[in-house]
């Protein structure tokens, strides 16, 4: 557990827990349940999460008999899911995994068209004895899809999240430049400025497409774990963000 007004939050999208293509394709999962131990964070959001693959599930000897989610969570954490896409094969979506107590969730369907099937995660949370909203995100390719995303985003946070009460936005934003940030930032979210926290593509970490902002907390600092061992598990790498509460 960490001091006791600093809350570490980690954003992290898993691509289903399987690197590679085709018949050469490896299964990361438990790789990456090793990994979220690692990352020793109060809060995981997790992005490409599957909840059940059946092809997968037929080629990989040890593909795991649970839900994701529910696998990747560390011993004492609880693990929240929610489908955001159906798929001939099996379905995935968002989770969050809290080392806090859960107090509820729900999820939205911000999906912008019939190609691209998105949706967001709202978990409530008590920690550190406040109550903290969380929302997990992974938001579209299509440029305008995301700026109208952010407008769905926005009116649930407005029906749905107290005004005074600390909110985590975090997740993929998909976006290559600063467009999402300065809408998000309107809306009073904010994340640690820190110019090389690069996440994307992970061998080779180019741009920054994960985030973690936050209203009615202070952003104090950012991480992302590089190397070898990171960029084989996923084609993102983690951001890890710390907050005083």
């Amino acid at each position: 557990m960490h001091s006791s007004n600093i809350l570490r939050v980690a954003t992290y999208n898993i691509h289903k827990g399987v690197q590679g293509l085709g018949p050469m394709r490896r299964l990361e999962i438990h790789n990456l349940g090793l990994a979220v131990e690692q990352l020793d964070a109060d809060i995981v959001c997790l992005q490409e999460v599957r909840k059940l693959h059946r092809r997968e599930a037929r080629f990989f000897p040890y593909w795991p008999d649970m839900p994701q989610a529910d696998f990747l969570a560390p011993e004492g954490y609880e693990a929240v899911y929610r489908t955001n896409a159906i798929t001939r094969h099996g379905e995935h979506g968002n989770a969050l995994l809290s080392r806090w107590p859960v107090v509820g969730h729900q999820h939205e369907d911000i999906s912008d068209h019939r190609f691209e099937q998105r949706g967001l995660l709202h978990v409530h949370v008590h920690a550190h004895g406040r109550d903290v909203h969380v929302i997990v995100v992974h938001l579209g390719l299509i440029p305008g899809s995301r700026v109208r995303q952010v407008g769905l985003l926005e009116r649930f946070i407005e029906r749905e999240v107290p005004r005074n009460g600390p909110l985590l936005v975090a997740g993929d934003f998909n976006d290559w430049g600063q467009q999402i940030g300065r809408m998000l930032a309107g809306l009073g979210l904010l994340e640690y400025e820190e110019p090389r926290a690069f996440t994307y593509p992970a061998r080779l970490p180019l741009a920054q497409l994960d985030h973690v902002y936050a209203r009615g907390l202070t952003p104090v600092g950012l991480h992302v774990p590089r190397g070898r061992v990171w960029w084989r598990m996923s084609d993102h790498l983690p951001l890890i963000a710390e907050f005083k509460i």
